[in-house]
């Protein structure tokens, strides 16, 4: 026989799917305001964000072939 859950509580299940979102949520908050920081910071640079991870001498083109 399967036991079941009385009415008004959340299965282990739920809970743990709740938990699990609540985290991504958090873990892609803080990575978007870690971002926007960085940006802030580097304004004033004149390279971009995307220019600065690129290996040196490497373009992000398909004109290289």
């Amino acid at each position: 026989m399967y036991r079941r859950e009385k009415p008004g509580k959340e299965s282990e299940e739920v809970k743990i799917q709740k938990a699990s979102k609540q985290i991504v949520e958090t873990a892609i908050l803080q990575a978007v305001q870690q971002v926007s920081q960085e940006d802030e910071k580097g304004q004033n640079k004149p390279s971009s964000r995307a220019e600065r991870q690129l290996p040196e001498g490497k373009c992000n083109t398909d004109n290289d072939k």
